[in-house]
């Protein structure tokens, strides 16, 4: 576990001119990092990590904007390794800087993330396929958003999500 990024998160919600959304987003990067696993589950229903911290009966573009917050968090906060430290992987932070990346609810039950402007020869093989560092950046956008889901036989997703790679 890195505790260097644990206290950097934990000085930054607690530092008076942290913003609210920012403090909000830095709390949710922290409870994932500490959070005993990705998926809760009571019965046959499982919630993802942070399926509460918008409330129960959030609206999908305020779970949209939490995404939006996290995604930005992991690519601003997610420091490298500091000298002395073991390297930890972050798929948003080590993609190239001028990807983008857009949070929208193009259907009523549907998050849909796009990953935009991406590097020819970052994110694809000669071959045409994607590569792993690719895979993995998606791999990890898909987690951000399955951590505000919830589903189970008699309930249901709370929302679909999508992740859409664009040259």
């Amino acid at each position: 576990m890195n505790t260097s990024r644990i206290q950097r998160l934990r000085d930054l919600i607690e530092h008076p001119r942290t913003g609210a959304a920012e403090r909000a987003a830095a709390q949710r990067m922290l409870e994932r990092i500490l959070g005993s696993g990705p998926v809760r589950t009571v019965g046959d229903r499982s919630y993802g990590q942070r399926f509460e911290r918008g409330g129960r009966h959030a609206g999908l573009s305020r779970i949209a904007d939490m995404v939006r917050e996290d995604i930005a968090l992991a690519r601003v906060f997610a420091e490298a390794v500091v000298a002395g430290e073991l390297a930890s992987r972050n798929a948003v932070r080590d993609a190239p800087a001028g990807i983008t990346y857009t949070v929208d609810t193009p259907f009523d039950a549907g998050i849909r993330v796009v990953v935009a402007e991406v590097p020819q020869e970052w994110g694809w093989e000669d071959s045409g396929v994607e590569s792993q560092a690719l895979r993995r950046l998606v791999a990890e956008l898909r987690d951000i958003m399955d951590a505000y889901n919830h589903d189970g036989s008699d309930i249901g997703r709370r929302f679909h999500g999508h992740v859409e790679v664009r040259a």
